[in-house]
C-alpha cells in the first residue's frame, strides 16, 4: 500500500547542524542553527499557513475567512496596516465561526481597542465575510457586522498668524520649510509632498502633478494635478535653482528623500511655534488650505477639485467656514 505523506515538518542536518523543512520531495532550509529550535517552528508554522487553501464552505470558520482574504485581497492593498488589522482580528475571532459574529461580540471585541482601532479592524473582518460570500460560495448566514461610531472628523487648522509662527521656526530646516509651504499651499497630502519631483512641475504652464505621469488614479485618495498658487511658483522657482537639478525630489534631507513623514522636526518646528499640545499635526496643512478657501468664499467644485476630494465631501467637513453657510436659513 502507498505511503501517506506526512506532510510538511521539521528534520535536523546533522552534518551541518541546521533545521530543514521537509515537504514530500520539497527540501527548504530555514537557515537556523539546532539551537533555534522555536524559531525554526515558527518558520514551519508560517510555511503551512502559505500552503494551506482553505476548503470551500457555505459556513467556514472565522480562521479560514480572514485567511482567504489575506491571500486574494491583502496583496492589491496599498496599506500596509491591513496585515496587522487581519493578524489582531485572528487573535480574537480565529476559533470562531459566523454564528458568533454577534452585535455583542463586536462590543466585545472593540472594548478592548480605541474606538478607530477597532473600527478599522471591524471594517475588514466585514470585507472579508462579503469577500468570500461573493467569490468563494455563498455563505449560509452573511452576518451584520457592527461597527463602532467613526470619530469626529479633526477640524483643527491654523491661523495666518499661526501659519506665519510655524514657517518661522522651521526657517533654518529647509525641507520641513519646504514641506509646511507645499503643504499650505496646494492642501496635498503628505505622501504626495514627500514623493514630489521636479519633473512633476511645469513652472512655465504653473501647475504641479501630484502622482508620476502614466501612473493610475486610485479609488479612495485622489491625486489631481493642482494650478500653482503664484506665491508658491515663486518659491519653487528658487529652490529649483538651488537644487541646481542635481536632486529629484523637491523635498530632501541633504539630497535623499524623505521617505517617512518628519515627526521628528515638526514636534521641534510645533514647540517653537507655541503650538505644541494643541492638536495641531502634519494632517493640519491639508485642513488648513481646505478651510481657508472655504473662508474666502471659493465655490465648492473648485475647492475640491483643488484638494482632490469630493464635493460632498468637502462641504460635510469644512461647509460650516463659509461666510455663506446656513445665512439665509439664519435671516428667516
Amino acid at each position: 500500500m502507498p505511503r501517506h505523506a506526512k506532510g510538511p515538518r521539521l528534520w535536523l542536518d546533522k552534518r551541518r547542524k541546521q533545521w530543514v523543512i521537509l515537504d514530500g520531495k520539497n527540501w527548504i532550509r530555514t537557515g537556523c542553527a539546532q539551537g533555534s529550535a522555536e524559531l525554526a517552528q515558527k518558520l514551519l508554522a508560517k510555511y503551512i499557513a502559505r500552503k494551506y487553501e482553505p476548503p470551500k464552505s457555505d459556513s467556514p470558520p472565522i480562521a479560514d475567512i480572514l485567511l482567504r482574504f489575506l491571500k486574494d485581497k491583502v496583496p492589491e492593498m496599498k496599506s500596509r496596516s491591513v496585515k496587522y488589522n487581519i493578524s489582531n482580528l485572528a487573535k480574537w475571532w480565529g476559533d470562531k465561526t459566523l454564528a458568533d459574529v454577534t452585535p455583542e461580540n463586536c462590543k466585545a471585541y472593540a472594548a478592548g481597542r480605541t474606538q478607530s482601532a477597532a473600527r478599522t479592524d471591524l471594517e475588514k473582518l466585514s470585507a472579508a465575510i462579503k469577500h468570500w460570500h461573493k467569490n468563494v460560495t455563498a455563505l449560509a448566514i452573511v452576518p451584520h457586522v457592527l461597527l463602532p461610531p467613526r470619530n469626529e472628523a479633526r477640524e483643527r487648522w491654523l491661523s495666518r498668524p499661526e501659519a506665519a509662527r510655524l514657517l518661522w521656526a522651521a526657517r533654518h530646516t529647509e525641507h520641513l520649510k519646504r514641506f509646511i509651504l507645499i503643504g499650505l499651499y496646494t492642501g496635498s497630502r503628505s505622501s504626495v509632498i514627500r514623493k514630489l519631483q521636479w519633473s512633476w512641475i511645469d513652472l512655465s504652464a504653473g501647475t504641479m502633478r501630484r502622482r508620476p505621469k502614466g501612473t493610475a488614479e486610485t479609488k479612495n485618495k485622489r491625486t489631481p494635478a493642482v494650478r500653482l498658487p503664484r506665491k508658491l511658483a515663486n518659491f519653487l522657482r528658487r529652490w529649483k535653482r538651488a537644487d541646481a537639478g542635481l536632486v529629484p525630489y523637491v523635498i530632501h534631507y541633504n539630497g535623499k528623500p524623505i521617505l517617512r513623514e518628519p515627526h521628528a522636526s515638526w514636534r521641534r518646528a510645533i514647540a517653537k511655534a507655541g503650538l505644541a499640545g494643541d492638536g495641531v499635526v502634519i494632517h493640519t496643512l491639508r485642513h488648513t488650505r481646505a478651510t481657508w478657501m472655504v473662508q474666502r468664499g471659493v465655490p465648492p467644485w473648485q475647492a475640491a477639485g483643488f484638494l482632490g476630494m469630493t464635493v460632498r465631501m468637502l462641504e460635510a467637513t469644512y461647509g460650516h467656514h463659509s461666510p455663506d453657510w446656513q445665512k439665509e436659513a439664519a435671516d428667516i
